[in-house]
């Protein structure tokens, strides 16, 4: 796993002090620089701040978001994120960012997002939790028209898989038919299918028997692999520390997990649901249709959603454009006390 020094921690409350617009931060009587009191001036910057050298990540007060410039590295796959950092999981993550993840975590953190913590698995599931976070994704097509998305549009329910239903044992007289990807596994009396089944392959199938529970397997098998857009929002678990035998501390999600769609206790996002981080269990993959060509060059934005007050109007459907004239979102005010240092990146 590629980990950055304890060093680099030290980094947090420079980096803070640039997020939050150049104001100098304070000191306590210990001598550990804290965040500005509240109240005190910022000195916004109208234009997106670069947080880093690569200018990768811009912090956007204005806008109350943050922006990723990223590019597009898989479209066909297995998928375990939406996003990694640079050289980690191509492999399996749609987008990669030539950023350190601890530059996004404080990015977050300086537009006011809350960070919650990661899955745990032990000694009971619990999901990850954190402040959702809207995911958007802007880019240009061959035409040089910019195009617009969520990121729950460029991912859906695996369908490379395998199906199973219970099935005793075949009906009297069945037999699979040939070049089919019916099989039936009579160690576990399961019937199983691979792939997406099409309406046709449903209808030809329920021809070959009536029996009720051969019936149920094949209309489950058409209905489980229906591809689906993902649904689940993303929440700001905010990784962790992991201290090796010499004390030092190191941020887990510098290993590559960003944006994840597979739960990992590492995660800096993650899906607020239950997901799998084991190759036989993945949920989701890329909706090649929707996903532009390898090597495009994707701005993410990282909205900090708020909390809904009472009769508040619904927010517009993920993926929809947004209306000519309509105002820009409202900067989210930063937690101005927040400690800028500590053992998990405070909030």
């Amino acid at each position: 796993m590629t980990v950055f020094s304890v060093a680099v921690r030290r980094c947090w409350p420079a980096l803070l002090w640039v997020a939050l617009g150049g104001s100098a931060m304070r000191g306590d009587d210990s001598g550990r620089a804290t965040a500005p009191a509240a109240g005190a001036s910022t000195g916004q910057a109208a234009e997106p701040v670069p947080l880093n050298p690569q200018k990768t990540v811009l912090l956007d007060r204005a806008g109350g978001r943050l922006i990723l410039k990223t590019k597009v590295v898989l479209r066909q796959g297995l998928l375990e994120m939406l996003l990694c950092k640079s050289q980690t999981k191509e492999h399996e993550s749609i987008l990669a960012i030539d950023s350190d993840a601890y530059v996004i975590h404080a990015g977050l953190l300086a537009i006011g997002a809350e960070v919650g913590t990661p899955v745990q698995y032990q000694p009971e599931f619990k999901p990850p939790t954190g402040q959702e976070i809207e995911v958007r994704l802007r880019w240009k097509d061959a035409e040089g028209r910019e195009q617009t998305a969520s990121g729950q549009q460029w991912i859906r329910t695996a369908t490379h898989r395998y199906y199973a239903a219970p099935l005793d044992a075949l009906p009297p007289g069945f037999a699979i038919p040939k070049d089919s990807e019916l099989r039936y596994d009579e160690l576990n009396k399961e019937l199983l299918w691979f792939g997406k089944m099409s309406e046709e392959q449903r209808d030809e199938l329920l021809k070959l028997s009536e029996n009720a529970q051969y019936q149920a397997a094949i209309r489950k098998f058409h209905e489980q692999s229906q591809a689906r857009q993902m649904d689940a929002k993303w929440v700001f678990a905010g990784s962790g520390f992991y201290i090796d035998d010499k004390g030092e501390k190191y941020y887990q999600a510098e290993g590559g997990n960003v944006v994840c769609v597979a739960n990992f206790g590492d995660a800096l996002l993650d899906v607020g649901v239950a997901s799998s981080d084991s190759n036989d269990g993945l949920n989701f993959e890329p909706f090649t249709e929707r996903i532009p060509p390898l090597e495009t060059v994707v701005e993410v934005d990282l909205i900090p959603v708020k909390a809904k007050q009472p009769g508040a109007a619904e927010p517009a459907e993920a993926g929809s454009p947004k209306p000519r004239g309509a105002a820009a979102p409202q900067p989210v005010k930063p937690d101005a006390d927040a400690a800028a240092t500590g053992d998990k990146p405070a909030n």
